[in-house]
């Protein structure tokens, strides 16, 4: 410890100056020769200092100026994409709202289309039906009729004898005979 404090009692005791030699003091001659190595720095270092921050501060405005170049593209880019959704939007609306009417037109038609065969098919069911109205009704006046005329045969035939037919036959021979002379 006491080296310690004599070096500081030393600092102000300097060596004549005639005398030129070493100080193997650490600690007196660290000062000295920082203050010397900052002294030779600061003189020849300075030029080399100041183009190291005039290049680092061109590469800040350059990165700066670059940035401001790509927001500005971004900026572009985004009102190009937005003003594009926009049109794709518009462009959807316009299909949404024609693919909407398309529906509706094409549901239409298909419900007057539907509507129409309904229509036919109603017609052929009612044309069908009055068809077989008529039918059961010519099979029942058919059969109506061979009854009655089967009855009538029955008829004739238990209350007409042999001369009573003859005179019926002749009779019925005359009338067509008179209805051939007026048609001829």
């Amino acid at each position: 410890m006491k080296n310690l404090t004599d070096s500081f009692v030393y600092l102000g005791h300097w060596p004549s100056a005639g005398s030129f030699g070493f100080n193997t003091d650490i600690l007196a001659t660290n000062p000295i020769n920082l203050s010397v190595v900052f002294g030779v720095l600061i003189f020849f270092g300075k030029g080399v200092l100041n183009d190291l921050l005039d290049n680092r501060k061109q590469r800040i405005l350059n990165t700066i100026r670059n940035s401001e170049e790509l927001r500005e593209g971004a900026i572009q880019q985004l009102e190009n994409a937005r003003a594009h959704l926009r049109k794709v939007e518009t462009e959807a609306d316009q299909f949404r709202m024609n693919g909407y009417s398309e529906i509706e037109r094409e549901k239409l038609n298909l419900i007057n289309s539907t509507s129409r065969t309904l229509k036919q098919l109603e017609n052929y069911k009612n044309e069908t039906i009055l068809f077989e109205q008529q039918r059961t009704v010519n099979k029942v006046r058919e059969r109506v009729f061979q009854q009655a005329l089967q009855g009538a045969i029955g008829t004739l035939n238990s209350c007409l004898n042999t001369e009573l037919h003859l005179r019926t036959i002749n009779a019925n021979i005359g009338m067509f005979g008179t209805m051939k002379e007026i048609t001829d």
